[in-house]
C-alpha cells in the first residue's frame, strides 16, 4: 500500500511539474492510472485532495488557477519549486562525509553515497573530498538485526506492525501489535519505541529479541506520536540510562570493563573479586545478565531477584 501511494504521489507531482498550463481534476484523473481505478467520483476527490495536501506538506508549491469558464486547474511551476544553489565549505563537506560513512547497513550506505554524488553535481567544490577529509575518524553504527529495515520503513510510513518478541525473562516469544514511533541506538543495541496495542501503553523493544519476520498492518495509528525528544527519553529510561539510585555489584577482577566504566566507586575485595557501586535504573538487570558468572548483585534485593529470574529463564532455553 505504501509503495502504491508513493507511486501515485510521484505521478501527480510529475504531471503538475510537466504541464505548461493548469490541469483540471478531470484531466489529472485521465492521466494517472490510480485515479482511473477509483471506484467513484467521491472516492477520487478524496484521494486527490489527500495527495495534493501530502505533496504540499513535502514542500511542493502547487498553484490553484481558475480559468474564464470558472473551472479550477492545478500546476506546479518549476521556478517556484527549484532549490537554490548549494554551497558548502570544507568543514561542512567533511561533516557530510563522516555522516555518510557511519552506516554499515547496505541499504543506508547506498543512499548516503547517492546523496553525496548529488551534492557534488549540485556544486560541492571539486577540491573537497568528503570521504577523505578527517580520514582518521571512522564512525560506525552496526546494524545486524533483520528487523531493522522493515521497522525503519514502518516508522517512516507510520504503519503498524506485528512481530514475535521474546522478553529476557520469558522462555518463548509472544506476538506483539505495535504502532512504531522511532528507532534508537543505545549502548550498541537498537531499540524500537512505540505504542503496544495489546497493553494499551508505550513500550520499548530491543531488536535483537524480535524473532521471525516483521509484518505490516494497513490500519492507521490509534495513539498520538510523541515528540522525538520524548521518544529518546523513553528509550533511555527503559534501556537503563536514567538512574535514580545505586547498586552494589561484586565483579571478578579483570572482567566487566563496561561496568567498571560506569562505576562511581570501586573497592578491591581480594580473592580475585572487586566491589563496584554503579548507577541503578530500569534495564540494569538485563545488562548484568550479559556478564554471566563474572557479576554478582549484592544489593538491592529486588535487583538481585530480577537478575536471578533472567538467568533462570536463559537456563530454561
Amino acid at each position: 500500500m505504501a509503495i502504491a501511494k508513493a507511486e501515485r504521489l510521484m505521478n501527480l507531482a510529475l504531471c503538475l511539474l510537466g504541464t505548461r498550463r493548469p490541469l483540471s481534476k478531470r484531466e489529472l484523473r485521465e492521466s494517472i492510472e490510480a485515479y482511473l481505478e477509483a471506484g467513484s467520483d467521491d472516492s477520487f476527490n478524496r484521494m486527490f485532495e489527500r495527495d495534493k495536501d501530502d505533496l504540499r506538506e513535502l514542500g511542493l508549491v502547487i498553484e490553484t488557477v481558475e480559468n474564464l469558464d470558472g473551472e479550477v486547474g492545478y500546476l506546479a511551476r518549476r521556478d517556484s519549486n527549484r532549490l537554490p544553489p548549494i554551497t558548502l565549505d570544507a568543514e561542512e563537506a567533511a561533516a557530510l562525509g563522516l555522516a555518510a560513512k557511519v552506516w554499515q547497513q547496505a541499504r543506508l550506505a547506498g543512499a548516503a553515497s547517492g546523496a553525496l554524488q548529488k551534492l557534488r553535481a549540485a556544486g560541492l567544490p571539486e577540491d573537497v573530498d568528503p570521504y577523505e577529509a578527517h580520514g582518521a575518524l571512522e564512525p560506525r553504527i552496526p546494524v545486524h538485526e533483520a528487523a531493522f529495515e522493515p521497522l525503519m520503513l514502518a516508522c517512516r510510513d507510520r504503519r503498524p506492525v506485528v512481530f514475535d518478541y521474546r522478553k529476557a525473562t520469558a522462555a518463548h516469544p509472544e506476538t506483539r501489535h505495535v504502532e512504531p514511533w522511532a528507532l534508537e541506538c543505545w549502548r550498541g543495541h537498537w531499540y524500537l519505541a512505540g505504542w503496544d496495542r495489546d497493553r494499551g501503553a508505550e513500550r520499548v523493544f530491543r531488536l535483537s529479541r524480535i524473532t521471525g519476520k516483521v509484518r505490516s498492518r494497513g490500519t492507521g495509528f490509534t495513539a498520538p506520536v510523541p515528540d522525538v525528544v520524548t521518544v529518546r527519553e523513553t528509550v533511555a529510561g527503559w534501556a537503563g540510562e536514567i538512574a535514580d539510585r545505586s547498586a552494589l555489584i561484586r565483579l571478578r577482577s579483570g572482567s566487566g570493563y563496561p561496568l567498571r566504566a560506569k562505576a562511581t566507586a570501586v573497592r578491591e575485595l581480594g580473592d580475585g573479586w572487586d566491589e563496584l557501586e554503579i548507577p541503578y535504573g530500569h534495564g540494569l538487570d538485563a545488562w548484568l545478565v550479559e556478564f554471566g558468572p563474572d557479576a554478582v548483585v549484592l544489593e538491592p534485593a529486588e535487583l538481585r531477584a530480577d537478575v536471578v529470574d533472567r538467568l533462570r529463564a536463559v537456563a530454561k532455553g
